[in-house]
């Protein structure tokens, strides 16, 4: 889902620049730096080689290793109050001068010898990871010349977006990590079928891709129109999936992914990349091979 949340503080970041009145490409790359920060969150796979070294050393049980993974994965790097510190110390990386630096590294080392203190080792060191990668990204921005404040701005965009992100897919994520109170309880449901639950999960993830894709072209100076292919209807072949494959779930959803977004490869134009529209028309007739297929599937799926 990571993808999904950077493209969509992209789209908000790059948007909301333009409407500001900053120039086009401008608007892009702050947009970029926006997308960056609300994929940082999604670092936290790292507990997997992680747990693994902390097992090994402790004899941790397989039950135990899950265990720990289950309070890491869309944990603590989900907390829109250490987000929101990391934000600030984004910020303050931002800056050329050493106090404010040395501001933004006391901030990292106090979330994770926090983090490390509540949840365990693993989880310590996955907020390392995490505040590396964010002073990471503000030292790209700083690079491109984008002010500390601004930085402060679009990490807050990127950050605090992506948690909710993880409502319609997974378990909710603790928002006010460290402390034990819950904004929301459980997964929102879409639909009461599992099935229908996941085709709007990947409906709304396919609706932020266009948004981003729009932007972008939009901000190019392009059309959408003029850059789909009539090679994207190959998508309305894949409503005869209903029949061959098990209805997907989200626990149960790789054969539904993988296939639906491959048919959108075969749907893409064939043309090398000779000129600087030709990938532009890749992507969005096979995004859009891909939406139809998504729709006809659906459909299918009502109608049986």
């Amino acid at each position: 889902m990571f993808v999904g949340h950077a493209l969509f503080a992209f789209a908000l970041g790059s948007l909301a620049a333009w409407w500001l009145g900053l120039s086009r490409e401008r608007a892009v790359q702050l947009g970029v730096i926006a997308g960056l920060f609300a994929a940082v969150p999604d670092v936290d796979i790292v507990y997997a080689p992680f747990g693994l070294l902390v097992g090994a050393a402790e004899n941790l049980t397989a039950d135990g290793f899950w265990e720990t993974a289950n309070v890491v994965h869309r944990g603590p790097t989900h907390s829109l109050l250490l987000g929101t510190a990391l934000a600030a110390a984004a910020g303050l990386w931002a800056s050329n001068s050493r106090t404010a630096r040395a501001g933004a590294l006391s901030i990292g080392v106090a979330l994770t010898v926090l983090t490390g203190a509540v949840s365990g080792p693993v989880a310590g060191l996955v907020m390392l990871v995490f505040v590396l990668a964010v002073l990471g990204v503000a030292t790209v921005a700083q690079s491109r010349d984008i002010s500390p404040q601004t930085v402060t701005v679009l990490a807050l965009l990127g950050l605090l977006s992506h948690p909710f992100g993880d409502l319609f897919t997974g378990g909710p994520p603790p928002f006010f990590y460290p402390f034990d109170v819950s904004l929301v309880t459980e997964r929102v449901m879409l639909h009461p079928d599992p099935t229908t639950h996941l085709l709007a999960a990947f409906a709304i993830e396919l609706a932020t891709v266009w948004l981003a894709v729009w932007t972008y072209v939009h901000l190019r100076g392009y059309t959408l129109t003029g850059l789909v292919r009539p090679r994207a209807a190959l998508g309305l072949g894949y409503a005869a999936a209903v029949l061959f494959m098990p209805a997907p779930t989200l626990e149960q959803s790789a054969h539904f992914v993988f296939s639906v977004l491959a048919l959108g490869v075969v749907g893409a134009p064939t043309r090398p990349f000779s000129d600087g529209v030709d990938w532009l028309e890749t992507v969005v007739t096979g995004l859009a091979a891909v939406t139809i297929a998504a729709l006809a599937y659906a459909m299918a799926y009502g109608a049986i």
